[in-house]
């Protein structure tokens, strides 16, 4: 099923943020005009998306301390059963307040007043790339393990677009993919091909809209046409260059209704600090003008748009300055294009 979402240069953005403060944090989530629930890994470790997902899965050991997770076939297998006794138990897969104290801030809060609001979850293919068994093997990689993780990391997702829903009835569970890139690399054992029919069938499992946010340079024929979400979340500042070369793809992915969310201001300090409102407008026109001349009419490619920030950056010398001027840009031009545009 396809979801019409809400578009006209909705703002919004990845979750990982560098701060500390989960208030802090929370405030600028809810700036945005598709706000979300922040991952705050350097509060915490438990705020990290990998250690999330990894909440109720078998096998997995998360060491907090040392900020890893390990996965050990034994302790998988002997945790096996008692994970199918409770799984059907309402709530198992839910984040509990030990694994997100920022989900809980964001559920708390009266949330009917957005046209949408989403939550996030870390994708299966990222995942099974991340979490390593005694071998240093991805778990990906193993056939006995990855159908059972695809079905988890969908129930997990379900199970946050259920409670989302309720807080408003447009709600979006998009999933972090970072890992996607890796699928084409040479050295991956886990093929494309094999990669498409699992994702195809994951895709079923999802309940609601379906978004992807990552923000390497995969191949996008994949995700364009392959995949095909409702909502596509990538770094248009960094790698926009080439995402609009495949112009056939972008066109027919916006004129099915789908979002593009162009992250179009950058986080990290040295491209903020090279950067003015002006540029950044020019780059974002220049690349709707180039796919509008491919075939569309800008007002439909301006109603299927959402703006974000370029991605997430916990690196910067000055913490938490950067991205919350990127935030507050982005704020800037994304009035801009709707005040020039009339996408009220």
């Amino acid at each position: 099923m396809k979801y019409r979402l809400p578009g006209k240069c909705l703002t919004t953005a990845m979750a990982i943020m560098p701060h500390t403060d989960l208030e802090a944090a929370m405030d600028i989530a809810l700036s945005m005009d598709v706000p979300f629930w922040p991952q705050l890994p350097k509060m915490r470790y438990h705020e990290d998306m990998y250690a999330q997902s990894s909440e109720k899965f078998p096998g997995l050991t998360i060491h907090t301390e040392e900020e890893r997770i390990t996965f050990q076939r034994d302790q998988f297998y002997e945790e096996l059963p008692r994970h199918f006794e409770q799984c059907e138990s309402p709530g198992y897969y839910e984040l509990s307040e030990e694994y997100s104290i920022a989900f809980q801030d964001f559920m708390s809060r009266d949330l009917s007043g957005f046209q949408c609001i989403r939550g996030q979850s870390v994708g299966p293919v990222s995942f099974g790339f991340k979490i390593t068994d005694e071998d240093r093997r991805p778990i990906i990689y193993d056939d006995e393990i990855r159908p059972f993780m695809f079905e988890f990391m969908a129930n997990k997702a379900n199970a946050q677009y259920r409670q989302l829903k309720k807080k408003n009835d447009t709600a979006l569970v998009w999933m972090d993919e970072p890992g996607l890139q890796m699928l084409f690399a040479s050295f991956t054992g886990y093929t494309a091909s094999a990669a498409a029919r699992d994702y195809a069938d994951y895709m079923e499992l999802l309940e609601g809209p379906r978004g992807i946010h990552l923000c390497g340079n995969p191949d996008w024929s994949f995700l364009l046409r392959d995949v095909a979400p409702d909502v596509l979340s990538m770094d248009s500042y960094s790698v926009g260059h080439v995402f609009t070369r495949y112009k056939e793809e972008v066109v027919d992915f916006l004129k099915s209704g789908s979002i593009i969310a162009w992250g179009i201001t950058p986080t990290l300090t040295e491209e903020l600090s090279a950067e003015t409102f002006s540029s950044l407008v020019a780059r974002l026109e220049e690349m709707f003008d180039y796919i509008a001349a491919c075939g569309i009419d800008k007002d439909e490619l301006l109603d299927r748009s959402w703006l974000a920030p370029s991605r997430c950056c916990l690196v910067n010398p000055d913490r938490t300055r950067s991205v919350e001027q990127s935030f507050q840009l982005l704020r800037e031009i994304a009035e801009y294009f709707k005040t020039k545009y009339h996408l009220d």
